[in-house]
């Protein structure tokens, strides 16, 4: 059997797997009523008293509280009955290899008089179909909206159904390609890069693109447009440990890009209850407050806000790191903060020229 054919077949199994964990969950509500019960479903807690920062395994883990939700009880009959309304869509879309988006599972409730309040509610309840069922909303083929992207000079696979053994290097658009459903199941097929440097802002990634980074530095590129979505988390771990390619993540020198940072390498407390979404030997190599002092960049006060995240960063046990508490302490000293542009004071190309070999060679050494 090819590489290609056992992709295939595992994607298949997987979507197999999906289908009969949504196919119990209906037969136990069945059961349930048959035998003369107010129909209940059990899942894992997701309040923040149990959620918890597992250091052998390097990130959030939902501990092992759970909550019942039964229509027994008034207040849970309108979140469960759009609980089960949420998987018999999700099972129709994954039955006909279908794709949705969060925005469109809020707007198709309504053909079924299903409505939510707003859509943050029906993003909260795909997030309790996860943890009923124990897949990602990925794998269920429901979506956010396609915003990272990745340039560099890796050749990809294609997998999904009438795109099956397809290849495009993902240099070959100037923009970038865009980091959806369909790349990231795609199979690797040949990597000249050695690194990944994940960008949070759109216009360096741009900048890096244009000044080539990709060919002076070996790199893959990666757009995380502000904090990763989760796709694009997966992706860079699959990077990281199909590939072996080390991950590098810029972002803005304030703690909000120190928090972008973090939840690539350890996860988020919102997706505690699935695993493979973070890359925990990713490392942050700026823009460090220490940057801030040693590069002299123009800079902005730190808000009260900002402050305030900070205080939390300090009592956050994944911050506990050498480089992490030297910068949250240098942050609160200076009480200033930058861009990843402010190093264009000294030119449009000191950023790749100087700044960028520097922290790459640094990187390596902690």
């Amino acid at each position: 059997m090819s590489k290609n054919e056992s992709s295939r077949g595992a994607v298949r199994e997987r979507k197999e797997k999906v289908l009969t964990s949504l196919q119990n969950l209906g037969e136990r509500i069945y059961r349930q009523i048959i035998a003369g019960e107010f129909p209940w479903i059990k899942m894992p807690s997701r309040s923040i008293n149990n959620i918890l920062y597992d250091q052998k395994l390097r990130q959030y883990i939902l501990g092992n509280r759970s909550v019942r939700r039964s229509s027994r009880n008034i207040r849970h009959i309108r979140p469960l009955t759009q609980l089960i309304w949420t998987a018999m869509f999700v099972n129709d879309l994954t039955r006909q290899s279908k794709t949705s988006t969060l925005r469109d599972v809020f707007y198709s409730a309504q053909a079924y008089e299903m409505s939510f309040t707003d859509q943050q509610e029906s993003d909260n309840l795909i997030t309790d179909l996860e943890t009923v069922i124990g897949y990602s909303r990925e794998d269920f083929n429901v979506f956010p909206e396609e915003r990272s992207a990745i340039f560099g000079d890796l050749t990809i696979e294609y997998t999904i159904p009438g795109y099956e053994g397809r290849r495009l290097n993902l240099t070959s658009h100037p923009d970038g390609m865009m980091i959806g459903p369909a790349l990231t199941g795609a199979e690797f097929i040949d990597c000249k890069a050695d690194k990944v440097i994940a960008i949070e802002k759109g216009g360096l990634f741009t900048r890096f693109i244009e000044e080539r980074v990709h060919i002076k530095h070996k790199a893959l590129l990666v757009h995380t447009a502000g904090q990763a979505p989760r796709a694009t988390r997966s992706f860079l771990r699959r990077l990281n440990q199909e590939l072996g390619l080390p991950v590098y993540i810029f972002t803005d020198g304030d703690p909000w890009g120190m928090h972008i940072a973090m939840v690539i390498i350890s996860g988020s407390a919102n997706a505690a209850h699935l695993r493979d979404l973070n890359t925990p030997d990713a490392k942050w190599f700026g823009v460090w407050a220490s940057d801030i002092v040693e590069y002299k960049l123009p800079s902005d006060k730190l808000t009260e806000l900002d402050i305030k995240r900070l205080h939390e960063l300090r009592k956050d046990p994944r911050y506990e790191g050498k480089i992490w508490s030297r910068e949250i302490e240098t942050f609160m000293r200076i009480k200033k903060k930058a861009e990843q542009e402010a190093f264009s004071r000294y030119g449009l190309t000191y950023i790749v020229d100087e700044y960028l070999p520097a922290k790459l060679e640094m990187a390596d050494s902690y």
